[in-house]
């Protein structure tokens, strides 16, 4: 499977797969990227953070490699602090998202553009993910004032309010955008067709060459698309069930166990054969 370290690619999600429950990257995790990074391997993440939010952690986990962002509406080089590729909410996006709110006062809400993160509507929920975030939002009263170029929406609330949320915009006409599940608490606006596998795609077309292999490891259902889109998909033990379904490598740790360690441990035991 792995005969080469230097013709390897992995993107990996954050949260819930290289990051623990704790959001701090683990020592063994952090040696063993630089061990795969050393024998020639690429490495970078793909993840539904913002790159306000995924910035905080480019100083220690350090990429070689394009990262997928906004789970896949930006394409960004960390290293040059340059966009590669962006695909916007289409203008439609702005009345889908004010329409939910009205009928849904109570739940959070952002706006994600490149270099800012507005919050219309603030709740517990969405206070305590600006916070993990590392993010001071700009706060608005009204859809209205978030400028244009939004790479996503995202929701949040408790998971029962959550669920509840997914039934109601199954029960709408909403046209144009895709709705996406990130987490118990988050529920996504992204723009249609645009997923971590879309950006998966981009970078194979982009920035691979032709016998390169692309591993990729989430552990969530915004996930899916970009494991469908791998050579090799891999989760860790935490994965929810659709995600393992899909995988041909279930790791035995989680990602408070070092899965990506784990990972690493089998590219390398596999490329020496």
């Amino acid at each position: 499977m792995f005969k080469r370290i230097d013709n390897v690619v992995i993107l990996t999600d954050m949260d819930g797969t290289f990051l623990p429950s704790d959001k701090i990257p683990s020592k063994r995790n952090l040696l063993a990227l630089e061990n795969f990074k050393n024998a020639g391997g690429r490495f970078s993440i793909a993840t539904g953070r913002a790159l306000q939010a995924a910035n905080q952690y480019f100083d220690v986990v350090k990429v070689n490699f394009p990262a997928i962002l906004c789970n896949g509406g930006l394409i960004y080089d960390i290293q040059e602090a340059k966009e590669l590729g962006s695909v916007y909410l289409p203008e439609n996006a702005r009345d889908i998202t004010r329409k939910i709110l009205e009928d849904n006062a109570d739940i959070g809400c952002e706006v994600v553009l490149l270099n800012d993160l507005y919050v219309p509507q603030m709740n517990k929920a969405e206070a305590e993910h600006n916070t993990i975030c590392k993010i001071v939002p700009t706060l608005c009263t009204s859809i209205d004032e978030v400028p244009d170029n939004w790479y996503k929406v995202l929701f949040a609330d408790e998971q029962e309010r959550m669920d509840e949320l997914e039934r109601y915009v199954s029960d709408q006409s909403f046209s144009g955008v895709d709705f996406i599940r990130s987490a118990k608490q988050y529920f996504e606006i992204l723009p249609l067709d645009v997923s971590k596998g879309y950006g998966v795609e981009f970078l194979r077309d982009t920035y691979c060459k032709k016998d390169d292999i692309i591993v990729c490891m989430g552990d969530y259902n915004n996930d899916i698309e970009m494991l469908k889109a791998a050579d090799i998909a891999v989760c860790p033990s935490n994965a929810v069930d659709e995600v393992k379904q899909i995988c041909d490598i279930v790791l035995k740790s989680s990602c408070d166990e070092d899965a990506f360690a784990e990972l690493i441990d089998i590219i390398f035991k596999e490329s020496q054969h």
